[in-house]
């Protein structure tokens, strides 16, 4: 008798580990796939990068092409989310914004775990001065709130794209070494780990092929819960005049640009705006429906 590709999925006695990889990778995108929130937060990042990717091509207008005597216009069939005070099309800015803002969120998010993870999984695994030495100074990282803290680093680095991005980095990694120790104290007793160690494995191969894979999964969840807060980050540190430098079509910059018109040309700053809270909120839908699946536990609770 033949199975379908769902049975050979779904089944209870996976006959290879090729077959129990695939069977779970598939039973999480059916948990997922069944909160229809995370779905609508992953069909708008896919847009967003679709949108990044071809911006040269979909953008109406070039985000750099100024006409003053087509200034502060209002939604139209020509531009349209209007225009700025410098007569620049809004939406192809904003076209053009997403790829900063995906250069933004995607290397603080490669970074800032990588450094949490080793940081954390080192002092939870290790334990004594290592841990206090560690711990000690991720609580003084945590005693400023994050936006300060990364203004403290650009300030110091001086303004552009590349110093927000690094002051993003260093002020978010406390959080997922937290997060990490925790998971990481949680297994550094498990049987598996004596039995690894009894048969020859060092430190450094038990944390890389044994305590990291577990803690991936949380890390990850709390990666994607984080997108929102990193975004209005960069968007604080753009709108300071701290980022992204003009012309360069940076989301939190154009709300800068457009404050001073806020009551009588409402759109100029209300786009980028509404581009933000959308993103925010996309990557937020996707942080629940992740954690579905790699932390049942937590989303239960």
């Amino acid at each position: 008798m033949t199975i379908t590709t769902r049975e050979w999925l779904l089944s209870d006695a996976p006959q290879t580990r090729r077959q129990a990889r695939l069977g779970a990778l598939y039973q999480g995108w059916l948990t997922f796939r069944a909160n229809k929130l995370a779905l609508v937060g992953l069909v708008i990042l896919i847009l967003l990068v679709l949108i990044a990717i071809f911006a040269p091509w979909i953008s109406p207008k070039s985000p750099f092409a100024q006409n003053l005597g087509g200034r502060l216009q209002p939604p139209s069939a020509e531009h349209w989310l209007g225009t700025d005070a410098l007569g620049r099309d809004i939406l192809s800015r904003l076209i053009h914004g997403s790829r900063i803002t995906l250069f933004i969120v995607g290397t603080v998010a490669l970074v800032a775990p990588v450094i949490g993870l080793f940081i954390g999984t080192l002092s939870g695994f290790l334990g004594g001065w290592v841990d206090q030495v560690l711990m000690r100074i991720t609580d003084i990282f945590l005693a400023f709130p994050k936006l300060i803290l990364a203004l403290a680093f650009v300030a110091a680095l001086g303004p552009g794209i590349g110093n927000a991005v690094l002051a993003l980095a260093l002020t978010s990694w406390p959080a997922y070494a937290r997060l990490a120790r925790a998971e990481t104290l949680s297994i550094r007793k498990a049987d598996y780990i004596a039995a690894a160690r009894l048969q020859g494995a060092g430190p450094m191969r038990l944390l890389v092929g044994h305590v990291w894979p577990l803690c991936v999964s949380s890390l990850i969840v709390r990666v994607a819960l984080d997108m929102a807060g990193i975004i209005l980050s960069a968007a604080g540190l753009g709108f300071l005049g701290l980022g992204a430098q003009p012309p360069m079509p940076e989301w939190g910059a154009m709300i800068s640009d457009g404050r001073a018109f806020i009551m009588d040309f409402w759109w100029v700053a209300a786009m980028p705006g509404l581009a933000i809270f959308v993103v925010s909120l996309a990557f937020n839908l996707l942080g629940d429906g992740l954690r579905d699946v790699l932390d049942p536990k937590g989303a239960k609770e």
